[in-house]
């Protein structure tokens, strides 16, 4: 089929695309979202915990982002296109800087699952160093942190009754519920993971005894962190994507799983790849934990709460995904597993230090 004949059938760029019934999604983007005007050209998008994610482009050249969850069997939560929808078209309209909601389909039977529509924003993720090097040269390293961090502070600033997400999640005992929901996945992985550590124990109990008054509920993004933002060519945030586990909450929890994401150069070696932020340029952790405070007007006092209850919650995650591979649930192959195993150690070393440093006042 010549160039010219593909694109009148449609089906330019769309060799190799899973998950989607091109020509049922495209009658509906054309019923739904006429703006754009098909045929379509279909891109892959990688990244965005295993979400079916590709770009679009349209006859006339402009740019969409299409999602939807993995084939096959899901958990009853996982991979909530519903959730993200709501979250983007609520804060579309505030200081986040959030792709723009084109539409959102529930009816399974146009391609077996939900999806949605969203504008294209010109940036990229950052996962590693190299990502780095290539998307945020040195002299921009200063401005994306302070950016990254403000727009942490700015979605903790949403009222959620304000923007239609009162019912997003429960208001209370964040904290509790985690430490609750994560106990019990490490319990069920032991035999799975065929060991346990006894600081995993230890360390949920502190963390019950120990929780800080929460203040009133925001909204957590649960994953914020430059592997799930795009980053501008201006060394700014863009936009901030992966919504999927949003929910209601404690901020500071969500403070304390950025900072963690956000390494050092002093930091101890990376399990996998090399953290973005470990390069040189980057603001501290303290340096935006102190325009956070400053920016909010927080109470970090008890910040390392929040760090070591990250790092615990970190380990509980990681050996629960060690133990399904090696039931074999999940596929090990070319899988550090070895290296799993150390994150999870190193996860639980951390908890301890930050509750040394909160036990000093340090």
């Amino acid at each position: 089929m010549s160039a010219d004949n593909a694109a009148a059938n449609g089906v330019v760029g769309v060799v190799g695309v899973v998950g989607y019934d091109i020509a049922r999604v495209e009658a509906w983007i054309a019923a739904q979202v006429p703006a754009l005007q098909g045929p379509f050209g279909w891109t892959r998008l990688e990244g965005g915990h295993s979400n079916l994610t590709y770009l679009l482009v349209d006859a006339r050249g402009q740019k969409a982002v299409i999602r939807r969850p993995p084939m096959g069997e899901l958990l009853p939560k996982a991979h909530d296109m519903g959730r993200e929808w709501a979250l983007i078209s609520a804060l579309g309209g505030t200081p986040v800087p959030v792709p723009k909601a084109l539409g959102f389909c529930e009816d399974a039977a146009v391609t077996g699952a939900h999806f949605y529509l969203m504008g294209h924003v010109a940036g990229h993720p950052l996962y590693s160093a190299d990502d780095a090097r290539r998307w945020a040269p040195e002299p921009l390293r200063t401005t994306l942190g302070h950016s990254f961090i403000d727009v942490l502070a700015d979605l903790h600033a949403v009222d959620p009754d304000a923007v239609g997400l009162s019912d997003l999640g429960k208001k209370d005992d964040y904290i509790g519920r985690q430490l609750k929901t994560w106990y019990r996945s490490w319990n069920a992985s032991i035999a799975g993971a065929n060991f346990d550590d006894p600081r995993a124990h230890a360390l949920q109990q502190y963390f019950l005894d120990h929780v800080p008054e929460q203040g009133p509920a925001r909204i957590v993004h649960g994953d914020y962190g430059l592997h799930n933002t795009l980053v501008g060519a201006d060394g700014r945030i863009a936009a901030v994507v992966d919504w999927e586990i949003s929910t209601l909450g404690d901020p500071l929890a969500d403070l304390g799983y950025a900072l963690n994401q956000w390494a050092e150069p002093g930091d101890p070696p990376p399990v996998r790849a090399v953290p973005p932020t470990s390069l040189p340029g980057f603001p501290t952790r303290r340096e935006l934990a102190e325009r956070y405070a400053a920016r909010t007007g927080r109470d970090l006092s008890k910040l390392d709460f929040y760090i070591g209850f990250n790092r615990w919650k970190s380990a509980a995650i990681v050996h629960g995904v060690y133990a399904r591979y090696l039931e074999g649930k999940k596929s090990a192959a070319g899988v550090d597993l070895d290296g799993l195993r150390r994150g999870i150690a190193l996860s639980l070393a951390q908890a301890e230090a930050a509750v040394e440093r909160l036990e000093r006042g340090a």
